[in-house]
Order: C-alpha cells, then sequence, then structure tokens
C-alpha cells in the first residue's frame, strides 16, 4: 500500500475508536526511516492501548506489515510501526511533555 493510502488507513482506524487530536506530520524530508507520522492521544491507559490494538488488529486483517509495536506495558505512549506510517498514542500529559508535533515540524538549521 502506498504510504498516503497507508496514512489514511491508520487515521481512519483511530477515528474507529475515538482518538484525540489527530495530528500527521511529513517527514519524509527529515528522515530515512518513515513519510509520515500520526500522533494522536487517548483519554486513559485503558484508550490509548485500545487505539493501538485496533490498529494492530486492522493491519493484520488487511494483511499489512507491522514492523513494530512498543509501549504496550505502560499504555503512557504506544507506538505502532508500519514502516511508511508511525502512529504515536499518547495521553495528553505525555504528549504535552514530548511535544512531538513541534519536534518534527522544526526546520532544520
Amino acid at each position: 500500500m502506498e504510504s498516503a493510502k497507508l496514512k489514511q488507513f491508520v487515521i481512519d482506524k483511530v477515528e474507529d475508536l475515538k482518538a484525540k487530536d489527530i495530528v500527521t506530520l511529513e517527514v519524509s524530508e527529515l528522515s530515512n526511516l518513515t513519510d509520515y507520522m500520526v500522533v494522536c492521544s487517548g483519554t486513559s491507559k485503558t484508550h490509548v492501548k485500545a487505539i493501538a490494538e485496533n490498529l494492530v488488529v486492522e493491519c493484520k486483517r488487511a494483511n499489512l506489515k507491522i514492523i513494530g509495536v512498543e509501549g504496550r506495558e505502560g499504555s503512557e505512549w504506544v507506538l505502532v510501526d508500519l514502516g511508511d506510517v508511525i502512529l504515536h498514542v499518547m495521553q495528553d500529559k505525555t504528549r504535552d511533555l514530548y511535544e512531538l508535533e513541534k519536534l518534527w515540524s522544526a526546520k532544520p538549521e
């Protein structure tokens, strides 16, 4: 699946579980690891984990390759790596602390 379609697939699946504040970052010019990052919030550890797990289940159902999943244990921040798209699901306080949108939107000097 091309990266733009994969990005939309990820957004659709996190929206299915009512993820909050979904932001898409195109990072292909900044990283050779991925084209897009999707960042969203969950309302609790359970919600964060459920959003990520739903994406994993739907990827398997669609025969999409999952490179890795990190953070399930604590569920403050769960990352799902699909290669061309990486999903970050965070609780609000963790998202505020790390400010991924600000970090990845900065222009290199």
